[in-house]
């Protein structure tokens, strides 16, 4: 306790904040790389004319009250005040798109990774490139609205993702952590910059629109793990405390993604190593060896916090539905004069998938909020499909919901490990799905057919994994793998889960009629 009391005071400690799609969090870790305290805010997007977004005001009235939260996190344990921080990392949710003219202003408002508006955009450039675009990336959104002929394009002065917005408005630099940048445009690995052969390609293909930009003007530049990426400044210092305890002067480390902060957190930056990232969303990220064999457009290339290839499997849906099914539970034992609080209801219900049919007895539900590339849904419809001799029940019906979640990822991962013959040693789960000891990770493990470890400190997630980004500053003697596997997780427990024969046929089952049953989900698109 006396040891971290004197980091706090004397300012020896590094921030990590980011923001998930439906909280931001915020963690300080102490000289020892452990979390200390921590602080959220709960928010969520909206659907506004057809666009998922968070408006500005959200987006600063969450940054400020999580971390108003992680002081008084801080006051309440160790009576200390928080005024000085060594390192700050941001990150957040990748891709999207968030355009501002020459004053600064915002041009149209923030359009998420969650819109799949940018169809044929991401075709045209996918075959371009011979490189998966997704309809997520921004470069995706920015070619989309050029066909659009929207009038905001000719005006943009700046394009960047929701976390290097927030690390420009704190410390002026227009930077972006490689990891993130490559959620923007293609990188070229042997770099680390965006791919220098795309970028011509693309401004050829635009030439006829004459605008008074080229690409790599409007892009952040590039940065490594490691590197200094601005100080926070006074009016920064201001924006993030506004009580202005806060001393201005904090070393930043290049903003990051999501995804990024995912290797960081799991200790799943090495070649052959991979991670799990369950949310809102849900994805795979597996550090490649060598380039994959061809274009796949269920798999996105990007990086490693250090510019490393790492093979994505993105699915745009995973805990939503189970949510809203879980609240549907807790009302309805409120109802009964039995109210449930949320901390006993999730393991409740999730252990109760345990003793559900390894087949979820006929049940599928698609918990499809949005929609999905990999399995072709282009709107979100959550369905739930069983035949009048299917077995429902709570266990079966929580199963399907959980085998739900991750079914889209598992599709994607075929593709990586039958077609490309991707050899991934270790594959390590972390997000709120994985909390209940057991249930998320032995499922995963079913469903990608691998082995699935979870650590102890899975539930920090990418707030504590941009917080050791930040503090990785101070290591830069040493590569990003070394520090995280003798610095930070050499002594680290390890839980791991192989998957049963018994599940394996369960899932296979389970997955074969999900596929056979997509048909419902579109006709539901379709006709609703």
């Amino acid at each position: 306790m006396v040891r971290i009391i004197n980091d706090i005071t004397n300012g020896d400690v590094s921030l990590g904040v980011e923001f998930g799609s439906t909280r931001i969090k915020a963690v300080l870790i102490d000289s020892q790389q452990r979390p200390v305290a921590s602080g959220s805010y709960v928010w969520e997007n909206k659907l506004i004319n057809g666009i998922w977004t968070y408006s500005l005001e959200d987006i600063w009235t969450g940054l400020q009250s999580a971390y108003r939260s992680l002081k008084a996190d801080v006051d309440r344990k160790y009576q200390v005040p928080l005024k000085k921080i060594g390192q700050i990392g941001f990150s957040a949710m990748m891709h999207g798109y968030m355009v501002f003219d020459d004053k600064d202003n915002l041009l149209v408002p923030f359009r998420t990774w969650r819109n799949t508006i940018t169809g044929q955009a991401a075709k045209e450039l996918s075959e371009l490139f011979n490189f998966n675009i997704p309809e997520r990336w921004s470069i995706a959104h920015l070619y989309q609205a050029m066909l659009n002929k929207e009038e905001h394009v000719p005006r943009i002065a700046y394009l960047t993702t929701l976390a290097g917005y927030i690390h420009w408005q704190l410390t002026g630099e227009k930077v972006l952590g490689v990891g993130d940048a490559s959620g923007m445009f293609p990188i070229d690995s042997e770099t680390g910059d965006y791919n220098q052969k795309f970028l011509d390609l693309f401004a050829k293909k635009i030439e006829s629109y004459d605008f008074p930009w080229t690409l790599k003007d409007l892009l952040p530049k590039v940065l490594s793990a490691g590197m200094l990426a601005g100080t926070l400044t006074e009016e920064g210092a201001k924006r993030l405390d506004p009580s202005g305890d806060l001393e201005a002067g904090s070393k930043l480390c290049p903003p990051e993604g999501d995804a990024g902060t995912g290797m960081v957190a799991t200790n799943s930056v090495a070649k052959r190593t991979g991670n799990v990232s369950a949310g809102t969303s849900i994805f795979a990220m597996i550090v490649l060896e060598k380039a994959l064999k061809r274009l796949h457009p269920e798999i996105d290339i990007v990086t490693t916090p250090v510019g490393d290839s790492v093979a994505m499997v993105h699915a745009n849906n995973c805990s939503s539905d189970i949510n809203a099914w879980v609240k549907m539970f807790q009302e309805f034992a409120g109802l009964c004069g039995k109210p449930i609080s949320t901390t006993y209801i999730y393991p409740l219900l999730f252990n109760a998938a345990l003793s559900g049919d390894k087949d979820c007895g006929g049940i599928l539900s698609y918990g499809y909020y949005s929609g999905e590339s990999i399995t072709n849904i282009t709107e979100g419809r959550p369905v739930l499909v069983r035949t009048p001799e299917s077995r429902f029940n709570v266990s079966n019906l929580m199963r399907s919901h959980i085998l739900s979640a991750f079914s889209t990822l598992a599709i994607g991962m075929e593709i990586l490990v039958d077609d490309e013959g991707i050899v991934i040693d270790s594959v390590l789960g972390h997000g709120g799905i994985f909390k209940t000891p057991k249930v998320g990770q032995g499922l995963l493990a079913a469903a990608i057919n691998s082995p699935v470890s979870v650590m102890e400190t899975a539930g920090e997630g990418g707030a504590w994994g941009i917080a050791l980004l930040a503090d990785y500053m101070k290591y830069t003697d040493q590569s990003l793998e070394d520090y995280l596997d003798q610095v930070v997780f050499a002594d680290t427990e390890v839980k791991t889960i192989e998957p049963t024969k018994e599940d394996l046929a369960g899932f296979k089952e389970f997955l074969t009629n999900y596929k056979k049953g997509l048909a419902v989900e579109k006709a539901a698109v379709e006709n609703l």
